[in-house]
């Protein structure tokens, strides 16, 4: 974090053209890199969007909060999910280090874009595409650089903004680049909605409407700016159908899908037992998409066997030694090169709009936004249609009721935790905020106090390079820099 440099950034010049819009179209290298002095910003948009996925599958953000948020299990090294200390750096997610596998950029990429401003259209997708990067990894540590950051040599030491001002920040930015866009701008290299200026701002109200839903515990008013955010975001268009899905797809070869790069010869990752107890219990044909029998790309036999969460290696070794069609992440067919990773659905909106009628803050029928969103879900998986004896195992009714330890939540946070599967960032959010599922903590779990991680906490190279802000930000924090901390949203006492 001590060289947030915009003007860093060798992956921009390896790119094709400034007319490519798609991910097939990446290495077609026409100019010398050498020879470039001026980024081409449609080609750094299709580099961004091509590494988003991460951050809803593989990326330590989603892997690690799958794994706390009991969707995944190791099945190698376990470690992750027996709460090794989750000593993580988010710096590469801001600057490019070309020598770091978990390399991205992004925000840095993005910023590149804006300050270029050679576009409304993509100078608008840039600010939207960076808000969604903050969330997650707002939700991930807590307090991070995010109004000073990514200054470039005007502040390489960036201040720690509050989780709080993030949010408001992220609120305010989705609403005003929705705004932006203009009908006579261009968008070049968006290889997620091509150029639909339409879908874009679908997505950015999408995003607004999850966002604020995860301040319910901490600004529950109808009329506080939570509630408020989320009427606007419904009333400006917000993703209703599969078809508006924000869902990255990847053409294979050289650009494969992250699930597919996720058993690249190796196997260190399982459905955990937890996820199929749930849909072995209730039936939910979802399942059969979910978990997969063998780790080879393509094979399309299922498995349910999930692997009992947070064990030491021997334990899970003897256990998949016993069980070798356990569940792998997805079933084979839906981890191609050319397979997809999803970031924001239908479902997981319309659930969420289920959330705030229940909450209070919209008038919206809570039963009809509940149904819509777990038939979207099953729609998405091919599961077919919802019967009426699988929603009775998970009832709601018209009456709001925002108590967090009663049925009503109980069941809309377990059908979003659910629906949001494999985004482990998702997952994670939801169970801190509700605590539902009931998660046990894992049986092996390595960390004093045994529990859930409740967030990641600061690199040792924060402190070594921005020292004075990261304990500013530290001195916030009750608890101090521990992964049994809450970030600011999590009010919730009990794990």
């Amino acid at each position: 974090m001590k060289k947030i440099y915009i003007y860093t950034l060798a992956s921009a010049f390896i790119l094709s053209s400034a007319g490519c819009s798609k991910l097939k179209d990446f290495g077609n290298v026409n100019n010398d890199p050498g020879n470039t002095t001026k980024p081409i910003t449609a080609a750094l948009l299709t580099n961004v969007q091509a590494d988003l996925a991460g951050f809803a599958s593989t990326k330590q953000e989603a892997i690690n909060g799958g794994q706390y948020a009991q969707y995944f299990t190791e099945t190698q090294y376990s470690g992750t999910s027996l709460y090794n200390l989750p000593q993580n750096s988010f710096a590469n997610d801001y600057s490019t280090n070309t020598n770091d596998k978990q390399n991205s950029g992004s925000l840095n990429n993005l910023q590149i874009i804006i300050n270029l401003n050679e576009s409304k259209n993509t100078t608008a997708v840039a600010k939207i595409l960076q808000q969604y990067l903050y969330w997650v990894i707002t939700d991930s540590w807590g307090d991070v650089p995010y109004s000073e950051a990514l200054k470039g040599s005007a502040v390489v030491t960036p201040k720690y903004d509050t989780q709080e001002d993030i949010y408001k920040g992220i609120i305010a930015t989705l609403t005003s680049a929705s705004g932006e866009f203009d009908s006579s701008s261009t968008l070049a290299g968006d290889i997620i909605y091509g150029g639909d200026v339409a879908s874009w701002k679908r997505m950015a109200n999408s995003l607004k409407l999850l966002a604020a839903i995860q301040l319910s515990n901490r600004v529950p008013s109808a009329t506080g700016y939570a509630a408020t955010a989320v009427k606007e975001a419904i009333a400006a268009g917000v993703i209703t159908d599969n078809s508006q899905n924000f869902v990255l797809n990847y053409p294979g070869g050289v650009f494969k899908s992250a699930w597919w790069s996720l058993y690249n010869g190796r196997k260190d990752f399982a459905e955990a037992k937890t996820l199929t107890d749930v849909t072995a219990a209730t039936n939910d044909p979802r399942q059969a998409a979910f978990g997969g029998a063998s780790e080879q790309p393509g094979n399309i036999a299922t498995s349910n066997i999930g692997v009992p969460y947070g064990l030491v290696r021997l334990s899970v070794l003897d256990f998949t030694d016993k069980n070798p069609t356990w569940a792998r992440v997805l079933r084979g067919d839906l981890r191609t090169e050319s397979g997809s990773v999803m970031l924001i659905s239908a479902a997981e909106v319309w659930l969420a709009r289920a959330e705030a009628a229940n909450l209070g803050w919209i008038p919206e029928s809570i039963v009809t936004d509940y149904n819509t969103g777990i038939t979207a879900s099953f729609a998405q998986w091919g599961a077919g249609t919802p019967s009426a004896a699988y929603l009775a195992q998970f009832p709601v009714t018209n009456t709001p009721n925002a108590d967090i330890t009663g049925t009503q939540v109980k069941n809309i946070s377990t059908q979003r935790w659910i629906s949001s599967y494999p985004d482990g960032h998702a997952a994670w959010a939801i169970w801190r905020k509700t605590g539902w599922p009931k998660l046990t903590p894992a049986p092996d779990a390595t960390n004093a106090s045994k529990q859930i991680v409740r967030r990641f906490t600061y690199a040792t190279s924060e402190y070594n390079t921005n020292g004075t802000n990261v304990k500013a930000a530290v001195a916030r924090i009750a608890g101090g820099d521990t992964q049994d901390a809450h970030v600011w949203w999590d009010t919730r006492t009990t794990n």
